[in-house]
């Protein structure tokens, strides 16, 4: 199950009118509980200090929220808000282009820009500059940043940074000792904060507090430190987990096979057709038997006269409709990819699926027979010499004669009937699973995507290298390969690690995993 978008698998077990942690839900209210205060005391400095503002706080702490809200709440009549995002880094340069883009200044310098804000001033209008992932800015942009929020009274904008707490050294050693910015570090929640928290959040989508054990509930604030964003993550994984381990108990208490109703179809026909076999061979003549075993083409009788039979009518042979190709395993309800973005982008179905059921089943073609000591049966008694058989037409190729040592010409001897083929399984993933069975149960991996096609894994890995690695799951009745990077003791290291991989991965939203619950996945088959 990876996420990454809201998986309908998921949704529809908890009944959830929408993934109660995503990161922006539907009509989503401003959870107050140490927020509400900061976002007062944001509105206060604004209009009486002349200092730049710095709010702070670990990842998923809810400084990105804090900045919406903050935005929302202004009058947007008195006060224009420009937003600008320092992800990836930014200089002075670039920085102050997006300012001037947002203000709609022709000139994208410091001194065009405080004009522009001083022309807005004569007309009652305050200028809002706000920047998210702070912390990538670089010195220079840090350095502008403060000049604007220094300048004149009239040409002076409100400048607010959210970013990491590395950046209030940085700002002090450009500050050289003066007194040119005020800083705000968030709190995480209480306990009984994060319940509440948790409560809202599934109120809006439909279910109540009752999801969650109290374990499960302490649990939760334990591991995400009461940070809101690792709050949502924690919740979300711990409802997965438990989905999975129910489904699981549920397979393992009973012998129900739940397989798609056009595999059962399949399967029941290759078993009436393996029947239909054994019955034919029952009672077949020992003519059609000599007949078979000297491969010899089928023949028709038209008034006293035996003709050969037209070609490509060699004999009852088992097809399939579209037996070129594998019966595909629908996805139930047409859901979203698991896990999280990534999964659903290349979750294809052209190599994965399962082929074990509806593949079809190629005549039985016996082996002619070879002129040397006569077979013998398996356990019946070769037969004496029979009558001498009806002519063959020139055409038909004859039977050896057994070797003269021979004391008895054996009769030809039927070949044993055909067993059932057992369905195949699908060919295990390049194998990731000692590894995965190695590493401590309490350390974390950072699930990258999942995929129904293991070529796509197995390039993925290629394509990244050390570090990445795959594990096969059953998922809604069809295979899932899911891509893994690394093994870290921690959540915290897991976290910090996204933040060093390529742009490409981190956009699919990596999220860590515990080794426990994915063992426990890739048994649950």
């Amino acid at each position: 199950m990876t996420s990454l978008h809201a998986d309908e698998a998921f949704l529809s077990h908890y009944e959830f009118s929408h993934d109660p942690f995503a990161p922006r839900v539907p009509g989503f209210k401003f959870f107050p509980a140490q927020r509400k205060p900061v976002l007062g005391q944001l509105h206060h400095l604004a209009r009486y200090s002349q200092l730049l503002l710095l709010v702070t706080g670990p990842k998923g702490s809810g400084k990105t929220l804090l900045r919406q809200a903050l935005v929302a709440s202004t009058n947007k009549q008195t006060v224009q808000s420009v937003v600008v995002s320092a992800r990836g880094g930014m200089d002075a340069g670039g920085l102050l282009r997006q300012v001037a883009q947002g203000l709609n200044s022709p000139q994208a310098e410091l001194r065009g820009i405080q004009a522009q804000i001083a022309q807005l001033a004569l007309t009652d209008q305050e200028v809002y500059l706000l920047v998210d992932d702070a912390e990538e800015l670089d010195d220079s942009a840090l350095d502008a940043l403060l000049a604007l929020a220094g300048g004149q009274a009239d040409a002076r904008p409100h400048v607010f940074l959210f970013g990491h707490s590395s950046l209030l050294p940085r700002l002090e050693l450009l500050a050289e000792g003066g007194e040119r910015f005020h800083a705000i570090e968030l709190q995480p929640y209480t306990e009984d904060e994060t319940v509440e928290y948790l409560e809202q959040r599934l109120e809006g989508a439909g279910q109540g507090l009752d999801v969650f054990s109290d374990e499960q509930l302490a649990d939760i604030h334990l591991q995400s430190k009461g940070w809101p964003g690792l709050i949502n993550q924690v919740a979300r994984e711990t409802l997965i987990d438990a989905m999975l381990a129910q489904r699981g108990s549920e397979r393992s208490g009973g012998l129900a096979l739940k397989l798609p109703q056009k595999h059962l179809l399949a399967l029941g026909i290759v078993v009436i057709a393996v029947l239909a076999a054994w019955l034919m061979k029952g009672s077949s003549t020992p003519e059609s038997e000599a007949s078979a075993v000297a491969q010899a083409p089928a023949t028709s009788q038209q008034g006293g006269a035996t003709q050969p039979a037209a070609p490509g009518q060699d004999g009852p042979a088992i097809e399939f409709a579209g037996s070129s190709q594998p019966l595909p395993l629908p996805l139930v309800g047409q859901a979203q990819p698991v896990i999280r973005q990534p999964l659903a982008q290349a979750a294809g179905q052209a190599d994965g699926e399962e082929a074990g059921v509806g593949e079809p089943v190629a005549p039985v073609v016996l082996p002619d027979p070879v002129p040397t000591a006569p077979a013998v049966a398996p356990s019946a008694p070769v037969a004496a010499p029979a009558a001498p058989a009806p002519s063959v037409p020139p055409s038909a190729p004859v039977a050896p004669t057994p070797a003269p040592s021979v004391a008895k010409p054996a009769a030809p001897v039927a070949a044993p009937a055909p067993k059932p083929a057992a369905p195949a399984k699908p060919a295990a993933p390049a194998s990731s699973g000692d590894w995965y069975g190695s590493q401590a149960a309490s350390h974390y991996a950072l699930q990258i995507l999942g995929t129904r096609s293991e070529s796509s894994a197995q390039a993925f890995v290629r394509q990244q290298g050390n570090g990445y690695r795959y594990f096969k799951k059953i998922h809604q009745g069809q295979p899932l390969y899911v891509v893994t990077y690394g093994s870290f003791a921690s959540r915290e290291a897991a976290q910090a690690a996204i933040r060093t991989l390529p742009a490409k991965v981190q956009a699919g939203k990596p999220w860590p995993k515990t080794f426990a619950s994915i063992r426990q996945e890739a048994q649950a088959r």
